[in-house]
């Protein structure tokens, strides 16, 4: 696939007023969330709940893509329909997660390194052949004491550019996934320090391993308090934070950012969305309509609740589409600073 083509499938994805539904849980994720309802997490009552997802009422007019696992992007609905095709006859572009998950990362104590690299072309490959048209790999940095080094940062950034030029190069938009995680006790400002030193190597990776940045998208963090900081940042610190790291690290030439919540409810999630949207205009190299549309998307993955917000089909229950229509049109861009009460 050329560069332009790249770039359109990327462009399609933050199109305006839609997000990207990340429905890629291991097994045992999934199974975690289908027992706090009673639910088998047999490999087909995994499947059903997937499809009613897929299925649900005019989820295309808020959705342009959704990330499946390997178990799911062969799988197929009740009719035989293989799920990439499903989805890709809704007008949604099908995607895959293709790390394996991460390991401790050896002689770095409290650092974590991502796997799967191993093989990768040959499943890239596989993945664009059963119907995926993007990719995602995550690499995890940690914040505690000593750490990030840069040692850590660089091995992540690495791998992701490894990862980012072989979906190019089998025809896939790479998701960039860097995430500073906010599990700690660290300030907003040591968050800032380890998201500005990794977005710094990431992009530079990125050159060293010529991959076409107009057909990419980035998934960052926002930068937050650690979650066991005792003085949390406010909502406008965090937007004035979080933009002013962007503005300093990332090119003009990505074509867009879909934020991953990293932990952080859904209503705080919004909230620091719509506060950036206000901000982002003075991003360089982008007028401030086009900053708009990079700044606008994020991941919804509907299961993050107290509850697995949908029941699989089977359980007759006709409130689950609605519930998942409610979840998306809520957290959808295009309805950024309206009220949250959706949400709660």
């Amino acid at each position: 696939m050329s560069t332009h083509d790249l770039a359109a499938v990327a462009r399609a994805l933050v199109a305006e007023g839609k997000g990207i539904l990340a429905a890629d849980e291991s097994t045992g994720t999934i199974t975690r969330r289908l027992d706090t309802i009673n639910v088998a997490s047999t490999a087909d009552n995994r499947r059903a709940y997937r499809e009613l997802l897929f299925t649900t009422p005019e989820v295309e007019a808020y959705i342009s893509g959704v990330i499946l696992y390997d178990e799911t992007i062969r799988q197929e609905s009740s009719d035989g329909t293989p799920f990439p095709a499903l989805l890709a006859g809704r007008g949604i572009m099908p995607g895959i997660k293709v790390d394996t998950g991460t390991s401790d990362l050896a002689g770095f104590p409290g650092e974590k390194i991502t796997d799967g690299l191993d093989g990768l072309a040959k499943r890239l490959d596989e993945y664009r052949e059963i119907g995926a048209r993007f990719a995602k790999w995550r690499a995890v940095i940690t914040i505690g004491p000593g750490y990030p080094t840069a040692y850590g940062i660089a091995v992540n950034a690495h791998a992701l550019a490894r990862y980012a030029a072989l979906s190019q190069q089998a025809g896939l938009v790479p998701i960039v996934e860097p995430e500073v995680l906010m599990d700690g006790d660290h300030t907003i400002e040591r968050c800032a320090e380890a998201t500005l030193a990794t977005l710094h190597r990431v992009f530079n990776e990125l050159h060293e391993h010529r991959v076409g940045l107009e057909g990419i998208l980035l998934k960052p963090n926002m930068v937050l308090s650690g979650k066991d900081c005792p003085q949390q940042a406010g909502v406008e610190e965090v937007a004035t934070a979080t933009l002013d790291c962007f503005r300093r690290t990332i090119p003009a030439a990505v074509p867009g950012i879909v934020f991953l919540s990293g932990g952080q409810s859904a209503v705080q999630a919004t909230e620091h969305l719509n506060a950036m949207k206000t901000r982002a205009a003075g991003i360089p190299g982008s007028s401030a309509s086009h900053t708009d549309g990079r700044c606008k998307g994020r991941f919804w993955r509907l299961g993050r609740g107290r509850r697995p917000t949908c029941p699989p089909p089977r359980s007759s229950s006709s409130s689950a589409p609605d519930a998942t229509a409610r979840r998306v049109t809520a957290n959808t861009p295009s309805i950024w600073n309206k009220p949250l009460e959706a949400l709660r």
